[in-house]
């Protein structure tokens, strides 16, 4: 067998020989791989190509449900901690998609536990009834009631922002926030 094109040329050096594997799966179909190994079995070497398409399917999984688009770290440990980090989420994720009595989507589920990070909620209840309204904080215990917070906040903000002395005799709305 011989390579043709530009690219192929380039990769494998003419003489170089490569063999051509065919494989016709259960349901009929033929897979066919190109390969340099020419000491391994056929089957071998389609189940190199289909664990090898796994890990392809995970690190499309991690991009699109995760949104890792780049890693982060250049080192080889760097690596292996986002990696290791991704791989924790989306078991976590999985867990609760296949335990969840609502039939989710992995994509839906990872959107709204987006969308829901910071609500108040017990998430075994969420995840089996997503769309049933949050239940009122509870008045004593750890949190402290939402509409206490914003005024807390709102307050502050009064507190830390005067009108600028000009914005009288100028007609602007410039804010300085006093630190």
């Amino acid at each position: 067998m011989h390579c043709v094109g530009p690219r192929g040329v380039a990769l494998y050096e003419p003489g170089r020989p490569l063999r051509r594997v065919e494989i016709e799966l259960p349901e009929g179909k033929h897979l066919v791989f190109v390969t340099n190994h020419l000491g391994l079995g056929p089957t071998t070497i389609a189940r190199i190509y289909k664990d090898r398409w796994q890990i392809e399917l995970f690190f499309k999984a991690l991009k699109q449900n995760l949104r890792v688009k780049t890693f982060v770290g250049t080192s080889a440990n760097a690596l292996h901690i986002q990696v290791w980090t991704a791989l924790i989420a989306l078991l976590l994720l999985k867990f609760l998609q296949l335990t969840a009595t609502f039939g989710w989507s992995l994509s839906n589920l990872v959107a709204l536990l987006r969308m829901n990070l910071f609500v108040y909620r017990d998430l075994w209840t969420w995840v089996n009834e997503p769309f049933a309204a949050p239940p009122m904080p509870p008045a004593s215990g750890l949190g402290v009631p939402v509409s206490s917070c914003v005024a807390c906040l709102r307050n502050e903000i009064k507190s830390r922002v005067v009108a600028s002395p000009s914005a009288a005799t100028t007609g602007s709305s410039a804010i300085y926030v006093n630190s």
